[in-house]
This record gives structure tokens, sequence and C-alpha cells, in this order.
């Protein structure tokens, strides 16, 4: 997956500012998730995320991006589907910590939403200090340097004044919009081929995990789940995308679970009993899929 040597990096990711959250000390599990892209025509990958929220014996619940597909603004938050989200979170926030970062497809969730979900915002790269060390976690995007045009439009959509006149549309227009930039990122991905496939820049995580004194980075984004050393003392973890409801491609879904001295990789219907260790010694491939390249 990294197969550009830090030195060759295309260019340096400005260092942002780390935002820092401590667990409590009685925490003794903590879940990570991201790029579940929700929405009403998967209601299998759905209904999978609302039973790990229920079923998780987890402490808490990050959620590190895409937790939807598509996300036009707050005032969306009780139509059918969404208000159906919205309670499941809600409805685990009351048990456990249930934290949220933006990711690319739900950078417009607001105060609004995480307030009736009972969610914590979390600022995107955030360093997490629980079981006695420091992880940066981030979605990841933003370290995908080498994708130029989809920075430039990142850039743009996360601009105040680009969100301001985006949610002042009537809100069917701004869906229509949403769609059409969704239609237009899909036909990109079937454009690129394996060898044009944009990974997160090397020396830039390396460098963000120095400064953020972490040994950790976690991940989501580039749907190519798995774990592999960054530089000596530093690994990734790559979280999975969820993909439940199509029928044409392998169900994939996975939950990285963090406790004391290890990270395992779990299969969130059976979460509570069923794991599987990341090692070093044996990290599994990060090698994009077919169907997954190119801008998430």
């Amino acid at each position: 997956m990294m197969d550009r040597p830090p030195e060759a990096s295309v260019a340096a990711v400005p260092l942002p500012s780390f935002w820092e959250f401590e667990a409590p000390r009685a925490w003794q599990r903590i879940d990570f998730i991201s790029d579940l892209h929700l929405a009403e025509d998967r209601p299998r990958t759905f209904e999978a995320f609302a039973a790990h929220l229920s079923s998780t014996p987890a402490d808490a619940v990050f959620i590190l991006g895409d937790l939807f597909d598509l996300w036009v603004g707050d005032d969306s938050r009780n139509d059918r589907f969404e208000a159906r989200c919205v309670e499941a979170i809600a409805d685990a926030s009351s048990r456990r910590a249930i934290a949220f970062m933006h990711g690319n497809r739900d950078f417009l969730v607001g105060d609004t939403m995480l307030k009736a979900c009972g969610a914590m915002a979390l600022v995107d790269p955030a360093v997490l200090i629980a079981f006695d060390q420091r992880i940066l976690l981030s979605h990841g995007d933003a370290l995908c340097i080498a994708d130029t045009p989809y920075q430039r439009f990142r850039a743009e959509v996360r601009s105040p004044a680009w969100q301001a006149a985006f949610l002042a549309m009537p809100i069917e227009q701004r869906r229509e919009q949403a769609l059409a930039i969704r239609q237009q990122s899909e036909q990109r991905k079937q454009m690129t081929s394996r060898l044009d496939w944009v990974d997160v820049d090397p020396a830039s995580a390396v460098r963000w995990l120095h400064e953020a004194g972490a040994s950790a980075l976690v991940h989501g984004h580039t749907h190519c789940p798995g774990s592999e050393p960054l530089a000596p003392g530093l690994l990734r973890h790559v979280l999975s995308d969820w993909e439940l409801d199509d029928c044409d491609a392998p169900a994939r879904a996975e939950v990285l679970a963090w406790t004391a001295g290890r990270f395992e990789r779990l299969a969130p219907s059976f979460a509570c009993s069923v794991a599987s260790p990341v090692a070093p010694s044996a990290l599994p491939s990060l090698s994009p899929s077919s169907n997954n390249t190119g801008a998430r």
C-alpha cells in the first residue's frame, strides 16, 4: 500500500492543531467504525449498525466519518430514515459514549444533529488518550494529498461561505445537488484504475504522529481495511467500510476494538464473541479492491 518511501511524498500536509480527548480511566474498550454510508436503500447495513450500537460491550463508539452516504443539513434529521438513525444513536448514547467525526460525505452534520443524538463532536485530527497510550484519529481524506482535484473540492466545501450558501437552499435543491456530486464521484471511481489509486501520504502521516506524540493512526476513507507499520514504532489501522446490501459484492463490515494493549478486528454482528487479533507479525493486505478505487 505504501509504495512510495516517505521522502518521495507529493507534498507535505500542513500541521493541524491536535485536539485531545482523555478517556475516563474506567473505560475498558473503545470501538472504532467509519464509512458505513448509511442510506434508506441500505437497510441491512443500517440494521447491523443499530444492532452493534445496542449490543457492543464497549464503553464508547467512535465514528470516524462517512456514517451517512449523504447529509444535506440538520433540518433533515426528522425525515423518516434520518429519524431512525437519530433514534438508534440516541438510544446507544444513553448507555455509552458516542463520538462523531466528519467525513467527506457527512461534513454538514452540525451541533443540532449531534445534540439530538447525544453524541460528542470530534475534531479531525484528534488525539485520543486511553490505556496509557496516545493514538491519532482522522477520517483520512485530508492526508490523501496526491488526489489534488479532491483536495481542491474539499477546501471549497469546507469553507464557511460555501456551507452557508448551500444550507440556505431549499432542502430538495440541496438533495439534488448532493446526489449530482455523488454521481460525479462514482463516475470518477469507475474511471480510476488500480494504478491510480490514492492512499494516505506516508510522510505526512508520520509527521502528524510525531507532532501529536502518538504511536498509531486510526483512519477510514480509503475502504482498504488493514494494519501496517508506518515507521519504527508507528502503526496505522485502516477501518473497514460497511456494505451488506450489494448482492453483487462480498459482504463486508468490521469494527476495530481497542482495549488495553491490543487492537482487534471484529465482525459487528458477533462483536461480543468473535475477535481476530491484529498483530504486526501478521498484518492483513492493504491493497485496494477492484471496486474500491479513487475518491471516496
